[in-house]
């Protein structure tokens, strides 16, 4: 089975707006082209991208770059008690604590995030990596 991995939306902002580490990010979405990774995001995600996208690029490509990241991307989502366990959590930024909790409810593998700060919340059962350990992982599986 592949491995499911989170992706923060600063790492999906990264790829379709060619930022920080674009090129790994790249070869990371053909893994998962190739079904060798399974990537995921919550609704929520699809709504920071949504509207920053918006911002950046206009309505109509936006739509169109978001279904066009959904071909490679599983949406999922949490519920009362993950939102709930995210507000009980350590993490003082409620936004990366409800995504971790998420994660951690649908049984992911890895949490990417290009956040440093926020890479220490991570546990045993869902480590939170950036792009380059994340490549080091998985490139040439």
């Amino acid at each position: 089975m592949a491995t499911k991995i989170f992706l923060d939306a600063n790492v999906v902002l990264d790829y379709v707006l060619k930022r920080n580490h674009y090129l790994t990010i790249r070869e990371l979405f053909v893994l998962a082209q190739q079904s060798k990774i399974r990537f995921y995001i919550s609704s929520s995600i699809v709504h920071i991208l949504g509207y920053i996208l918006t911002k950046n690029l206009g309505s109509a490509v936006a739509k169109t770059t978001i279904l066009k990241l959904l071909d490679s991307i599983h949406v999922i989502d949490g519920n009362h008690a993950t939102t709930i366990l995210a507000l009980l959590s350590e993490n003082p930024d409620i936004e990366d604590a409800l995504q971790f909790e998420i994660a951690h409810k649908n049984k992911m593998d890895y949490f990417i995030t290009s956040d440093k700060k926020f890479q220490r919340f991570g546990i045993p059962k869902l480590p939170i990596i950036d792009v380059i350990e994340a490549a080091r992982l998985f490139i040439n599986i």
